[in-house]
């Protein structure tokens, strides 16, 4: 059988999630929430990775991601979620009775510029689309709260894009059904993300043409 061709995934900002097996809950307590945190900036340190954004919730996550190498990301994100699957085991004392997640990590690639900024502010308000804040930057498991209070707990790299001074209010802000479903859209299919032209390029030069053609409505994440 042959081989599958590698393509060079450098240099693209990625939006990735993952979700609890059977979407089971990842995080219970606190204290849950505090170790994934942990655990994600000795990812970072573990396999050099500019994390750009990201926010924990109850049954799944979501990270923006900025690889420099071609195998780090799927490096990176190997070592986050079966470190995580071992301790979230091992805390619980259910080693051996089944998976953590519901599979393979979920991504897509992201352009630079607005499409950028959209994709991090969808990532960033997903607490307060939840509804479980009344304000973006009060859920403390996230990037925006870090930033606001000048936490290290992960150590943020600068974005590809200025984000403007209002930007916490900006995310605050409800997004448009269309960008929501858009982004919802690259979810399910790992589709670029971007204008027309770039998602056409992009999706050649990663192999992801498959992703452009036509499917059925995205679900809710």
């Amino acid at each position: 059988m042959p081989r599958r061709p590698r393509f060079s995934t450098a240099g693209y900002v990625f939006h990735v999630l993952n979700r609890g097996a059977e979407r089971q809950k990842l995080f219970e307590s606190e204290g849950d929430y505090d170790a994934f945190v942990v655990l994600l900036e000795q990812a970072r340190l573990q396999v050099p990775m500019r994390v750009l954004a990201f926010c924990a919730m109850p049954n799944h996550w979501h990270l923006v991601l900025w690889p420099e190498e071609d195998d780090a990301l799927s490096e990176f994100m190997r070592w986050l979620t079966v470190t995580h699957s071992v301790r979230w085991h091992a805390s619980r004392g259910t080693t051996g009775t089944g998976p953590v997640y519901q599979g393979r990590f979920k991504s897509f690639p992201v352009q630079e510029g607005d499409h950028f900024l959209t994709v991090c502010r969808y990532v960033e308000r997903n607490a307060l689309r939840a509804g479980l804040v009344r304000r973006a930057e009060l859920w403390k498991w996230c990037s925006l709260w870090q930033r606001e209070r000048c936490s290290a707990a992960v150590s943020l790299s600068a974005w590809p894009v200025p984000t403007g001074q209002a930007w916490v209010q900006h995310v605050n802000e409800a997004q448009t059904e269309g960008e929501v479903e858009a982004i919802r859209r690259s979810i399910a299919r790992g589709s670029p993300y971007g204008d027309s032209g770039w998602m056409r390029s992009t999706a050649k030069s990663l192999g992801l043409q498959s992703t452009l053609r036509s499917r059925g409505s995205p679900g809710r994440t």
